[in-house]
């Protein structure tokens, strides 16, 4: 019997191959979540990689883009990682994760929306698909995920689907196991959410 991680990756897979996709009722948001134990990180990365090549041979193109890589981006073209890691040694981590979710936030800065838009430009809505991978570097809370996909509404018609490390609780996703009271996220109750039972 399948386990239930492996339910939810099914069902995803049925929903994305389905013409017209079921992931979303919403035009304006063709986004959705799988939800998965933090501590089957690896085994999920494999799986994620095998539904990138299913969907491929049924004629779909998907794009992995790594969240950790654009916080990364996001700081080495802005403060720079050397300044981050001197306001950590100064003040405490704090303080330097909210001038990363500054950096992350702000018009001024890099916005992680923006940076995400960019490289999602060009993509064919009607063949394309966006794998949000590597969540976990925005751990414990650099950015919150729910409010990139709040910020990407109306943006863009591309498919995206976020594979979040967390699992449901009480109050939303907890995020990676770490305490529900300051880590959950609340999102959209529009988007679907594979893996929120």
């Amino acid at each position: 019997m399948p386990s239930s991680v492996e339910i939810h990756f099914q069902e995803l897979e049925r929903d994305l191959a389905s013409q017209p996709m079921r992931i979303s009722a919403y035009h304006d948001l063709p986004f959705a979540m799988l939800a998965y134990p933090a501590n089957q990180e690896f085994e999920c990365r494999a799986r994620i990689r095998q539904l990138a090549f299913s969907l491929e041979g049924q004629g779909r193109r998907v794009t992995f883009i790594s969240l950790a890589a654009l916080v990364w981006r996001a700081i080495e073209t802005t403060e720079g990682l050397d300044a981050i890691a001197a306001e950590e040694r100064q003040f405490g981590f704090e303080r330097a994760q909210e001038t990363v979710n500054r950096i992350l936030s702000d018009a001024d800065f890099a916005p992680l929306a923006g940076l995400l838009l960019a490289r999602i430009a060009g993509l064919d809505p009607a063949r394309d698909i966006v794998f949000l991978v590597r969540a976990g570097g925005l751990a414990p809370a650099i950015y919150r995920r729910a409010r990139l996909l709040d910020e990407l509404h109306g943006q863009t018609r591309v498919p995206l689907i976020l594979f979040y490390p967390g699992s449901p609780g009480k109050g939303g996703l907890h995020f990676m196991g770490l305490p529900p009271q300051r880590y959950a996220d609340v999102y959209n109750y529009r988007i679907k959410i594979y893996g929120e039972q």
